[in-house]
């Protein structure tokens, strides 16, 4: 193929798609639920088929693996989707940047398995890694594939690759499980759905991308990769520190207790955040290569994530329990306490979890580093200062430390996007009293009925309809949404009489 043809098949790639913003977030979420019912259902199992300390092994081996992983690809996932002008020359160093940090990664994860597992007494930990090891091979081809759909806004092939990965890794845990290998069957689940997703992507790969690496023009990947993921890098390190201070202060029981209840928290992000930061970046990004201010669009997206998350930590926090009991089984009843103190810290960040993808569109990938150092030494010295009174001080002292990042956090959006306080107030000002309105169902059901699956039920149905009758009612920016909803629901019945 010629030059010009390259350059072609590359500018086609870098292209975004036509799809609507709508169409994309539908398909965002459809993923993203899809992947969480998926996981939600292999808890279910595992939860049963598993111990706390098989999983705690897998645990902390998971946050260590995890703390590579933010460095695997050296940041040019990010770089993909924001880069203005996109060459073949471009990807290709983008490729190498990334095998070359991956496979690194991967060898220093293996190599470091046999310590880390002497360091925890936890022997399993050492076959665990080395499982886990065998991703760093796979992911490199899989992520340059994602991230290029990703810019395009192609939302219907990520979620055909996320969710072959998902089925695979959810089979293989659950069936090696059942068949009593522990910790082992989550690391061979992983392994295998790694594999699945690479065989997708290879699939669904957008014409013009380089099957080989160069090293030509990685200097300038390495330049935005460093920052970018010294950042992520930062922020991994606070969300793992926690599981691992907890695994050698207080034992691998303790951080399966901490995991799990951190898995109940973690239901938002997997439900709600992760399906609206992809699409939130891309048109963020989008704006800013198109010269556009993003910060209009921003307002708009907190409004409508504090709509949701608010109800629903609140909800949360008052039905722990039967949360807990519903989805694991009441061996795990010690994560309620943690749950109802973590997510008071958790619905006030959500205020702020758009910001990183407004400062890595606008170009200020240096600052988000630096917020996030600032963030994470203040979670890890919290933590570290509780973790020897037991897990219900450890949860304090996570609620202090999302305090200091929301804090530091609405610093930097005055200075670096001049956004002030007052307009993100006012932003989320009808979300507060959303939250308390919705609050009412699930604080009635605690008081009147007795603990278990009725109460969980008639608390979330009631919530349900509380919130639906608030977003009209206050005409937030989602009730729009709802009506334009209504509208299709409507459509679709009058369509059905007609036929039948």
């Amino acid at each position: 193929m010629t030059d010009a043809a390259h350059s072609q098949a590359a500018v086609a790639a870098a292209a975004p798609g036509p799809l609507p913003l709508r169409r994309s977030l539908a398909l965002s979420f459809v993923e993203k639920y899809a992947l969480l019912l998926l996981a939600l259902a292999g808890s279910m199992v595992l939860g049963r088929l598993l111990t706390p300390a098989e999983t705690g092994v897998y645990s902390v081996a998971a946050v260590l693996a995890g703390l590579a992983q933010v460095l695997r690809d050296f940041g040019v996932g990010q770089y993909l989707v924001q880069e203005k002008d996109l060459t073949p020359a471009k990807l290709r160093a983008a490729l190498c940047v990334s095998v070359g940090s991956a496979w690194t990664l991967g060898l220093l994860v293996l190599l470091a398995a046999p310590p880390l597992a002497a360091f925890y007494q936890a022997q399993q930990l050492r076959p665990v890694l080395q499982l886990l090891a065998l991703n760093f091979l796979m992911v490199p081809f899989t992520s340059l594939t994602v991230s290029m759909l990703r810019r395009q806004m192609r939302f219907a092939s990520i979620l055909l690759v996320n969710a072959a990965a998902a089925c695979v890794q959810l089979a293989c845990s659950v069936w090696l499980a059942w068949r009593g290998w522990g910790s082992l069957s989550l690391a061979c689940g992983a392994a295998a759905g790694s594999a699945a997703a690479l065989l997708a992507s290879v699939a669904l790969r957008p014409a013009g991308l380089p099957w080989l690496p160069h090293w030509r023009g990685a200097g300038t990947v390495l330049r935005y990769g460093g920052y970018a993921a010294g950042g992520g890098l930062i922020d991994q390190a606070g969300v793992a520190a926690p599981d691992l201070i907890v695994g050698k202060l207080i034992g691998v029981a303790g951080a399966g207790i901490y995991g799990k209840a951190q898995s109940v928290i973690n239901l938002f992000n997997q439900a709600i955040t992760s399906a609206v930061s992809p699409v939130a970046f891309s048109l963020y990004a989008a704006q800013a290569r198109a010269g556009q201010d993003a910060r209009a669009a921003y307002l708009k997206t907190i409004s409508c994530m504090t709509a949701l998350a608010w109800p629903f930590f609140a909800g949360l926090g008052l039905m722990a329990q039967p949360v807990v009991r519903l989805l694991y089984g009441d061996q795990w009843d010690a994560t309620v306490p943690l749950i109802q103190v973590i997510s008071l810290g958790a619905a006030l960040y959500s205020m702020f979890s758009m910001a990183r993808y407004l400062f890595l569109a606008g170009g200020h990938v240096r600052e988000q580093a630096r917020l996030d150092a600032m963030s994470v030494a203040v979670r890890i010295a919290a933590v570290l200062l509780a973790a020897p009174f037991g897990l219900d001080y450890v949860a304090w002292g996570l609620l202090a430390g999302a305090l200091g990042r929301s804090w530091f956090t609405w610093r930097c959006l005055a200075r670096l996007s001049g956004l002030a306080l007052g307009p993100q107030c006012a932003a989320v000002a009808r979300s507060a009293v959303l939250a308390g309105l919705s609050s009412l169902a699930p604080l009635a059901a605690r008081m009147a009925l007795p603990s278990g699956p009725f109460q969980l039920l008639a608390a979330g149905a009631g919530g349900l309809l509380l919130w639906v009758a608030g977003v009209l009612w206050l005409e937030h920016e989602l009730a729009a949404e709802l009506r334009r909803m209504q509208g299709l629901l409507a459509g679709h019945r009058w369509r059905f009489w007609k036929v039948n």
